[in-house]
């Protein structure tokens, strides 16, 4: 059953990640739901909520280390050089709200 309630709740910070932070690319806002990449975040970052061991630098090092492959493979882009530095913002306050609602 915990196994579940881990899903569920990892499918729930997922979803207010894809939701509410986005990837900027020549000015177009490409929320991470439609870029597929805000699932491999949320499990990422989760084990840092229920461990109440959420920092900034951890966060920035998550973002760093998850590739974004543009022009269908060609290159690689960790995923911290897209973000904005309001989305990096957002996704703190965030994760600082979804921590506090555990």
């Amino acid at each position: 059953m915990a196994k579940a309630n881990t899903s569920e709740a990892i499918e729930a910070l997922a979803a207010e990640i894809g939701e509410n932070i986005y990837i900027d690319i020549a000015k177009w806002h490409l929320y991470l739901r439609d870029a597929h990449l805000h699932t491999v975040l949320a499990e990422q970052l989760y084990p840092m909520l229920v461990k109440d061991s959420l920092q900034e630098d951890r966060v920035l090092q998550v973002l760093e280390n998850i590739p974004v492959k543009l022009g269908g493979g060609k290159r690689e882009v960790p995923l911290i050089e897209l973000l904005p530095m309001q989305c990096q913002v957002n996704l703190m306050d965030l994760l600082e709200e979804y921590q506090r609602n555990l």
